[in-house]
């Protein structure tokens, strides 16, 4: 770094530490037995340790996640994990910080009975680690809860960046990838506490060779430097890739594997003492479909799997009367264990050898406001278009029904839906074997719609579409709805029979 930058961090770094000094202030009006109670009980319950201690960090409570990890990790001095946990999930904070330092106060206080001995902080370079090595160290050095509680940590003798001690003997050390932690140790012991943070980084995932050998370095000399694999040894952090260090460790044999998705599986928001579920809709529709399932969803998809971008044409349509015939399909996705699926209603036009895309509804709603998009698509129609709406016969339920006749009353009229009876063939044939049309140039897009939000999380599901993947599909499965229909419709009506003299059997042979 050049001196500005040493300025800058320094500075950085002091005003943290003010920061912490601040927001620690120690209650002098609280009795002796009200204090030993206090400690007790915060030794015990991780949620009131980091309430009391870190409410500079503690904006919000803890998630139950976040106590099941601690919990976890306390509980068991010898172990192998991952947590696989979405961006902003306070993945560090929590891992490099203050489960440490919950670990290193509890009452065991002899080397070989204390829950940490030996940490090191590991991340994709050797800066990046100390960095994050300086948190917990700016915190045992001026945290003045933790030092009125379990007394000074400070220790003159051996307190630098990238590798410290406390005055009690419990050592720190940062270590970037690929470096050698061999021989690694404190005194007379060896690392029992190894957290590997954020280890992948989008240049890495992308060399399958370096990523094979990042992932060797951790398994080798990272996890050999515990004293024949007794410790805890964990890795933290999002999947950026399935071609990953983390990927590759999460599914070693005997990890215990920890997987936190901004949504969990019914839908609902993880972490709601956080964010509520319009700030989680939001930024997904700011972020795009694929970033957000990357980033929140531990759900990379690589583009181009099936469709790709370069096959995606935008033009100005013709009038809705030029079109010889219009569909408009919706999969409502109705389905007990969704992950928040989408509801998706997707409008394609006929036009000689092109098929038009022409609306698009693509979100994550209730029923009714879907229904509702139904109606009033109905109603925009020019006069004399006619479009046939349809609808999967098998989500044609009850409470369907009841939606559509509910909004009709109002309106004064009932929706001419149809159901599709169709026998559908498995979901990925079916999608992709309408790829080739997207791939010869006859499927374009109407150009007004190249920001619209429905569209654009519609071709985000297109592209993402790939055979296994986890990512949503609705908007996909309602294109291939849509024109199958268009394209039978066409096959009937270009379909012209012959009328002959019936050949006499005398002259077949």
């Amino acid at each position: 770094m050049n001196t500005k930058e040493i300025k800058d961090a320094l500075q950085k770094w002091n005003d943290h530490c003010t920061l912490i000094r601040k927001f620690t202030t120690v209650d002098d009006a609280e009795s002796k037995e009200a204090r030993t109670a206090r400690i007790a009980r915060l030794r015990k319950d991780y949620s009131a340790f980091v309430d009391y201690y870190f409410p500079h960090y503690a904006k919000c409570r803890c998630g139950a996640f976040q106590i099941k990890a601690a919990n976890y990790i306390r509980d068991h001095r010898n172990m192998k994990a991952v947590f696989k946990w979405a961006r902003a999930h306070a993945k560090s904070t929590h891992m490099d910080i203050m489960i440490p330092m919950w670990l290193k106060c509890q009452e065991n206080s002899k080397p070989e009975t204390r829950n940490i001995n030996v940490m090191v902080l590991v991340s994709k370079s050797e800066e990046n680690a100390d960095t994050l090595l300086s948190d917990i160290q700016a915190e045992l050095q001026f945290n003045q809860r933790y030092i009125s509680d379990f007394g000074p940590q400070y220790n003159a003798g051996s307190w630098q960046d990238g590798e410290f001690a406390t005055q009690d003997g419990v050592a720190f050390f940062s270590c970037g990838r690929g470096q050698s932690p061999r021989g690694l140790r404190y005194r007379e012991s060896r690392p029992d506490y190894i957290v590997v943070d954020d280890i992948d980084d989008d240049e890495l995932v992308e060399n399958d060779k370096r990523v094979r050998k990042a992932t060797e370095w951790v398994t080798e000399a990272l996890f050999g430097a515990l004293d024949g694999g007794r410790g805890r040894f964990m890795m933290v952090g999002n999947l950026i890739s399935k071609n990953s260090v983390l990927a590759k460790i999460a599914t070693k044999e005997g990890v215990y594997l920890s997987e936190v998705n901004v949504y969990d599986k019914a839908g609902n928001v993880t972490w709601d003492g956080k964010w509520s579920k319009k700030e989680i809709q939001d930024l997904e529709q700011f972020m795009g479909y694929r970033s957000f399932q990357k980033e929140f969803m531990n759900n990379p998809v690589t583009e181009g799997a099936v469709f790709r971008n370069d096959w995606i044409h935008w033009k100005k349509l013709p009038h809705l009367r030029k079109y010889e015939s219009i569909v408009a399909y919706c999969d409502p996705s109705f389905k007990g264990s969704t992950r928040a699926d989408y509801k998706a209603i997707k409008v394609w036009g006929k036009i000689a050898s092109e098929l038009h895309n022409i609306r698009n509804f693509v979100r994550q709603c209730s029923t009714t406001e879907m229904v509702r998009w139904f109606y009033d698509l109905h109603e925009s129609l020019p006069e004399g278009v006619i479009c046939d709406y349809y609808i999967e016969a098998n989500f044609l339920q009850d409470i369907l029904l009841d939606e559509f006749e509910t909004e009709g009353k109002i309106r004064g009229y009932q929706l001419p839906i149809r159901p599709d009876h169709r026998k559908k063939p498995d979901k990925f044939q079916r999608i992709e074997s309408i790829s080739p049309l997207w791939e010869r140039g006859f499927v374009f897009y109407d150009e007004r719609l190249q920001n619209d939000r429905d569209t654009l999380t519609g071709l985000e599901q297109l592209l993402a579409f790939e055979k296994g993947t986890h990512t949503h599909d609705d908007a996909p499965d309602a294109d291939e709805g849509a024109i199958y229909i268009l394209q039978k419709r066409g096959r009937i009506e270009s379909f012209t029979p012959r009328i002959g003299q019936r050949t006499s059997s005398k002259n077949i042979w």
